[in-house]
């Protein structure tokens, strides 16, 4: 699998809809939507109004990243938008595999994220088995534009090591500091799924398609 989900947290949000326009005719590609709380970590994004409409408004798979205090209550309010897949923080709940099942019986994909300073070891085998992706936080969450955190790929190795030993299927995503210069590099340490925010949208909209490309050359 070779995925890139862009971020919207640093698009033009003046200008979203022509400006995700611009990825409906590459190929995978999931849109990243990255829904923050002001309380999990200090920064606040959009909620779910703003995601039902752009569920309703684009055909790309709708990939949403509760950094939230309540994922449960965002689980269920969300369940009928069309996500694609919906991933909530190890870290901002006691009973992580009961919330998986929850959210199963309405998403096509679930994931689990892990903050920088959380172990693998924080994820039960019970609950890799249960997951469709688990995100490998390279930058502590709540803004865009951080410098990857180097032993997150220790983390990506060890987690696709578990995941051939295991014969698992779950997808590993990677959310922070991804550009250029390392995609192949994390990509080459187990990562399937890149998530890229201002490194794409820096550019000027008819050079999207490119930097995409670059992250996967």
């Amino acid at each position: 699998m070779n995925l890139v989900s862009p971020s919207i947290l640093s698009c033009d949000f003046l200008n979203i809809e022509p400006d995700l326009k611009n990825f409906e005719s590459m190929k995978d590609i999931w849109m990243h939507l990255d829904i923050m709380d002001g309380h999990f970590v200090p920064n606040l994004t959009f909620g779910p109004p703003i995601i039902k409409l752009l569920c309703s408004k684009f055909q790309i798979p709708m990939d949403a990243h509760l950094m939230v205090t309540n994922p449960k209550w965002h689980i269920e309010e969300m369940k009928d938008y069309g996500l694609h897949n919906i991933t909530f923080h190890l870290e901002a709940v006691d009973n992580s595999l009961e919330l998986v099942r929850l959210a199963k019986q309405s998403y096509p994909s679930v994931g689990i994220s892990i903050k920088p300073k959380t172990e693998v070891s924080a994820l039960s085998l019970e609950l890799l088995k249960e997951i469709d992706l688990v995100l490998v936080m390279s930058v502590e969450p709540g803004f865009g534009g951080q410098g990857f955190i180097d032993n997150s790929l220790e983390k990506i190795k060890e987690l696709d090591s578990i995941r051939k030993e295991k014969s698992l299927g779950f997808q590993i995503q990677v959310d922070g500091g991804v550009n250029a210069e390392n995609a192949k590099i994390i990509r080459s340490a187990g990562a399937d799924n890149l998530v890229a925010g201002s490194f794409i949208f820096k550019n000027l909209p008819q050079d999207y398609e490119k930097s995409v490309q670059l992250l996967r050359s």
